[in-house]
């Protein structure tokens, strides 16, 4: 006896109700999102990071995020380079290295800029997550990262 089919309108309901669980973080797209180059950097990110943190949606182009609303680590693709800065840092990792601009806000949230790479990258850890974790954040993006390719490093 052949199984009984949904009919599309409890398909889609049931659809609903699964996404209505995810949770979806709020990741303003940055200026050069559409960058096509950002493309595969968005297909290569972690599903985890930091060891525990689980990817999650965003409701923006070119952006990524893993923990939860309130307390997500955030990564855009397409941000204004930096220039030169005092506060640039070679990170390496067992994936390559990446230039990072290191920025703390004055409520604790720290923001990583690639430098020296076209379109840059943005990553925010707030500080709920830095409570937390202690792994680096930014060297667990590596491999995304390199794929667009550095012109300048730290001085």
């Amino acid at each position: 006896m052949p199984l009984p089919r949904a009919s599309a309108p409890a398909a889609l309901g049931c659809l609903f109700l699964l996404s209505a669980c995810t949770p979806t973080i709020g990741v303003e797209a940055a200026p050069g999102a559409a960058d096509p180059d950002c493309a595969p950097v968005m297909l290569a990110l972690p599903d985890v990071l930091a060891g525990d943190l689980g990817k999650v949606g965003t409701n923006a182009q070119a952006t990524a995020a893993w923990g939860e609303p309130g307390a997500a680590v955030t990564f855009r693709c397409g941000v204004d380079q930096p220039g030169p800065s005092p506060d640039c840092q070679r990170v390496e990792s067992g994936q390559g290295t990446v230039d990072w601009v290191a920025a703390t806000g004055e409520d604790g949230t720290w923001r990583f800029t690639t430098y020296g790479r076209e379109p840059a990258m943005e990553v925010t850890i707030p500080p709920t997550v830095l409570e937390d974790h202690s792994s680096s954040f930014v060297g667990d993006l590596t491999s995304a990262v390199t794929l667009v390719d550095a012109t300048k490093e730290c001085t």
